[in-house]
């Protein structure tokens, strides 16, 4: 056989993601690899307008089947977990649907759920017209939220606290991992000295910025991004973290960048000049050096200077 041999990782999302050494290997008989994969689950939601939305469907046995729909206590229960088994958050809606004819489905065992066992185990086969349909909440990833500035540039989401000069330009960005179409951005702020106050931006390619022409004093707080979106007639929105912005003046900045380094260049100058002006009054440990090499001692040389 002539095959490729893969070398992966582990992080890789496909197999053609994997590097392999060569694209012709001879796979010789009892070397080919052989699988055995365990179940993803064995819950899904088909024909919603996401993977968090649908008719709720298990593998038992080794077979796809619908839910079968009733309105009690239970099916909130069945929903429930399998919203906290496709990891899509908390349960928004329940209800059913119906087919003109009934088919095979299968019935979750209340009691069986409240043990704690998988839906797939707690299936026991059932035929009906009436299909579970579900829509959970999804869970939003967290927004990022980063301030720019002329002077400093970008401070990334994992900095805690940020300094902008006073008059000076800055913005506060929010973005979030694309996920939903849409949203809105708001932006809220909390200081020692005011109420919190909130402005509000549409995303556009999931993100937004505030822009603030002058820092002042005012701007001195903290600050967070909120993503707000509307999906399966339902509200849900998620936050980031705080970002502190600290509003300091100029001048001090100024006398480091300005005045220091005029200090340090007048103090090497002053040494230049000492150095140079103590030189001439004794020969050097280089001339000693030179003297000695010509058979004259350094002090015989310097009577002579004198005569």
């Amino acid at each position: 056989m002539w095959t490729k041999e893969f070398q992966c990782g582990g992080h890789e999302s496909a197999l053609l993601d994997c590097s392999s050494a060569s694209e012709r290997n001879t796979c010789s008989p009892g070397t080919a690899v052989s699988l055995t994969c365990s179940e993803p689950g064995g819950v899904q939601l088909v024909g919603g307008e996401s993977r968090c939305a649908g008719d709720l469907e298990v593998k038992h046995l080794g077979e796809w089947r619908p839910v079968g729909g009733y309105n009690s206590l239970r099916t909130l229960k069945t929903a429930a977990v399998a919203c906290r088994e496709l990891d899509c958050g908390s349960a928004v809606s329940v209800g059913q649907r119906k087919e003109s004819s009934e088919r095979p489905v299968w019935r979750i065992s209340s009691l069986c759920v409240q043990s704690g066992s998988p839906l797939r185990e707690c299936a026991a086969s059932f035929s009906s017209p009436h299909f579970l349909t579900l829509t959970c909440s999804d869970k939003l990833f967290q927004p990022n939220i980063s301030v720019s500035s002329s002077m400093y540039g970008v401070s990334g989401a994992q900095q805690q606290g940020f300094q902008v000069f006073r008059g000076s330009t800055f913005t506060i960005s929010c973005s979030i991992q694309p996920q939903y179409p849409g949203g809105s951005f708001q932006l809220n702020f909390t200081s020692i000295n005011s109420a919190n106050y909130f402005n509000s931006e549409p995303a556009v390619n999931h993100s937004a910025h505030f822009l603030f022409p002058a820092a002042e004093p005012a701007h001195q707080g903290s600050y967070s991004c909120v993503y707000h979106i509307s999906a399966f007639s339902q509200d849900f929105s998620s936050e980031s973290h705080l970002l502190s912005v600290t509003v300091t003046d100029p001048e001090p900045f100024i006398i480091r960048a300005v005045v220091l380094p005029l200090i340090q260049l007048l103090v090497t100058v002053g040494l230049y000049f000492y150095c140079k002006a103590t030189r001439g009054q004794r020969p050097s440990r280089q001339e000693d050096i030179e003297l000695d090499y010509l058979g004259v001692p350094a002090e015989e040389e310097g009577a002579q200077g004198a005569e």
